[in-house]
């Protein structure tokens, strides 16, 4: 007999619903993360919908300024990079930031291409 596995409370309160979904056939993500959601929106993962529920209550909180998501940028050829959020701090310097958990090999060459191109660096949060 195959039991489902047991996920903490934390897990469970940000992915409603998936608890029923596992063992039902879906083939794990690539990179063992699963689709969440939070103050309205999805997220790649829950470490993403954390750090911008962050970014949204701090923006909130005055604390930054001009919160955009999902901020697509284009890099060399036909690539393009897509960041988590791009904002502005108290003193009006601008951030590009990204909820990483893993590095890939793709974003490291994205984050290289954008650094190239924009003279910044990615922030990863």
């Amino acid at each position: 007999m195959n039991e489902l596995p047991q996920m903490s409370s934390d897990v469970a309160a940000l992915n409603p619903g998936l608890q029923a979904s596992v063992g039902k056939g879906m083939a794990p993500s690539k990179y063992r993360n699963a689709r969440t959601e939070a103050a309205g929106m999805t997220f790649a993962s829950g470490h993403e919908a954390m750090v911008v529920s962050g970014l949204i209550m701090a923006e909130k909180a005055k604390e930054l300024f001009a919160l955009r998501l999902q901020v697509r940028f284009p890099l060399a050829g036909d690539t393009t990079y897509v960041a988590d959020a791009v904002y502005l701090d108290n003193k009006l310097q601008a951030h590009v930031a990204d909820a990483k958990g893993f590095p890939s090999k793709e974003y490291k060459l994205k984050k290289r291409l954008f650094r190239e191109r924009y003279g910044k660096d990615i922030e990863e949060l």
